[in-house]
């Protein structure tokens, strides 16, 4: 099989996207040749019958630019590829979908966002299939949509665990979905109880949220002054494992509707997690549960600094376990390949 991957970038340094680095290893593996068109390109150390085509982002923004070497590639290529995995941009099926289709490829979309835009609503009917984590990740319905698992490298969290007991971690982007501010608040709370806990934020601001993320800086500086809370800027994915390794408990408050991959890494990691996302309410003991609120992460924080290391460590083997039987890289692209194909 011959393969065309379109996606926003190839650099295992990018804190968001680095991961998807492992994801064209794991499908490269299965394929004879894959073609990747990327936004930007970065560091990256792929297969040899990979191939990387960057639209050139890393030299400067130019959507002209962009969009004369996206045809040009889709174009030149056309005769080397058999199908097309676009990730997480339905833009690019509906730039490129009517073309693909007259040239008789199978167009396979993967997308996880509460948004409905109007292209996705393109990319949905240009497209053979729309992939995702889970029914609760896109909020469209249809025969198209396909719940695949979120594809975990399992292995690359497979750390030796080495957390303080009552470590707490905080680690996405610093935007308002994420409720950071909420997050700083069941902090103050604990420490006005004399609940001692340690914790750090890990993140850096999307483009048009750095005033927020300056205030939140700014409301942390007292917990800071009593070494309870510290904040730290984003780090590229691959360092990720071991600073999930380092911490006992993972608190993520996006809201349900947005399943985010780092509550899966997480959990793949053996840590104990709090979330407010309905999708693992089978998984999270209900007392780890929070609805977002300042009063229910309180709650769940305190609950978990109560647990016992015993309680810990089961808690954290499930977690891992469930990642592993559901949510695994291996799993999830063997299911996309049959798609391909």
């Amino acid at each position: 099989m011959r393969l065309l991957i379109v996606t926003q970038a190839v650099d295992k340094n990018d804190p968001i996207l680095g991961f998807f680095v492992r994801w064209i290893t794991e499908i490269a593996a299965r394929c004879e040749f894959v073609h990747v068109i990327c936004l930007k390109e970065g560091l990256h150390d792929l297969p040899g019958n990979v191939r990387v085509h960057s639209l050139g982002k890393e030299g400067g923004r130019s959507r002209v630019k962009y969009l004369f070497r996206f045809f040009l590639y889709i174009y030149a290529l056309r005769r080397e590829y058999d199908s097309v995995f676009v990730h997480m941009n339905p833009e690019y099926v509906a730039l490129g979908g009517m073309l693909w289709r007259l040239w008789r490829k199978k167009v396979v979309l993967w997308f996880i966002h509460r948004r409905v835009s109007f292209s996705l609503r393109i990319a949905y009917h240009l497209a053979h299939a729309v992939c995702t984590a889970t029914e609760r990740s896109i909020n469209i319905r249809g025969a198209k949509i396909l719940a695949l698992g979120h594809g975990i490298d399992t292995k690359l969290y497979a750390h030796e665990r080495s957390p303080a007991p009552r470590s707490i971690l905080f680690l996405g982007r610093l935007d308002p979905i994420k409720r950071a501010d909420v997050f700083v608040d069941a902090l103050n709370e604990l420490y006005s109880r004399g609940i001692a806990c340690t914790a750090d934020i890990y993140g850096s601001p999307s483009a048009g949220y750095t005033d927020e993320a300056g205030g939140l800086k700014r409301s942390i500086a007292s917990l800071a002054q009593k070494n309870v809370l510290t904040m730290h800027e984003s780090i590229p994915h691959a360092q990720t494992p071991s600073v999930y390794a380092s911490h006992a408990i993972f608190v993520n408050l996006t809201p349900p509707g947005s399943f985010d991959k780092t509550i899966l890494e997480a959990c793949a990691s053996g840590c104990v997690v709090i979330a407010a996302n309905d999708a693992l309410a089978g998984l999270l003991p209900e007392a780890l549960q929070t609805d977002g609120t300042k009063e229910r992460t309180t709650s769940a924080l305190e609950a978990a600094l109560a647990l016992s290391e015993e309680e810990r460590q089961r808690i954290g083997a499930q977690n891992r376990m469930y990642v592993e039987e559901i949510h695994s890289l291996p799993k999830l692209v063997g299911k996309l390949v049959g798609i391909f194909r």
